[in-house]
């Protein structure tokens, strides 16, 4: 008997400080900071949640959650052409 691994659904959690409170544009790409990437989702809402708290006192300070796997997914990139 083998035991499967969980499927890996990588997620990628990067923020900084935007420009504006209306857009998702960062105010400098050199200062953006890269949280981690994790496995699933859960784990990347933990790790969000975390640094989003710790910088609650900057209202242009914001996290994201990069849903990398459907990025990189050679099926999908297959099925767009």
């Amino acid at each position: 008997m083998t035991d499967a691994a969980p499927e890996q659904l990588l997620h990628i959690v990067i923020g900084g400080e935007l420009r504006h409170l209306d857009a998702p544009v960062f105010r400098d790409l050199s200062k953006v900071e890269f949280v981690g990437a994790y496995p699933n989702y859960a784990e990347a809402r933990a790790a969000w949640k975390a640094r989003a708290q710790a910088t609650v006192d900057n209202a242009l300070m914001r996290y994201f959650i990069l849903h990398a796997h459907r990025l990189i997914d050679p099926r999908a990139d297959h099925e767009a052409h």
